[in-house]
């Protein structure tokens, strides 16, 4: 349900800079703003997973060892996504003023959140087959909104624009780390 409210145009650097946060750029394209952002949620997992191999090369040459390099990339990548979670809900409740809706279409910072925790489920650096599914799972999930996802809406602001993606994602992840189980188990 979008609600709509009072729109006002973005005075400064932070009005901009939660917009930019809030759409990746992609929130203004036609038809599917949130399938483009779920993508944009995949290439940055992409992005980490190419990352975090170049890493282990490097680290493992210079005497660390394999499970000490997982253990600091697993902490620090935690970090940054809770950080970034945080930057989300920030950002997405400013800009609910700047585009004049309380869970605007633009908004897609929700799905790459989403998107990144579905991955949080599975092994780190899993074949392109169980990212496709996770990405399906999550457009599923997001899209359907089973109980208590499309409830989550209502919650103020940025909490109501990201709160069902969250959930959504955490559904998608289960659907996604029993799947995985299942198909090493075979």
């Amino acid at each position: 349900m979008k609600q709509e409210i009072e729109r006002r145009k973005p005075e400064n650097f932070k009005d901009y800079f939660a917009l930019s946060v809030t759409t990746f750029g992609v929130g203004y394209l036609p038809l599917m703003p949130g399938t483009y952002g779920s993508a944009v949620g995949v290439l940055i997992y992409l992005g980490i997973a190419y990352g975090e191999a170049e890493a282990i090369a490097s680290l493992t040459s210079n005497g660390w060892r394999l499970g000490q390099i997982d253990a600091w990339v697993h902490a620090l990548m935690l970090i940054a996504f809770l950080l970034f979670c945080l930057l989300g809900v920030w950002a997405a409740s400013r800009s609910t003023e700047l585009l004049g809706n309380l869970d605007p279409s633009q908004a897609v910072v929700d799905e790459v959140i989403g998107q990144l925790i579905v991955f949080l489920f599975v092994p780190f650096g899993i074949s392109w087959p169980f990212i496709l599914t996770g990405f399906l799972l999550f457009r599923l999930f997001d899209v359907w909104k089973p109980y208590p996802i499309d409830s989550l809406q209502n919650l103020p602001a940025g909490i109501g624009v990201c709160a069902d993606d969250i959930l959504a994602g955490v559904y998608a992840g289960i659907c996604l780390a029993v799947i995985y189980a299942v198909y090493i188990s075979l």
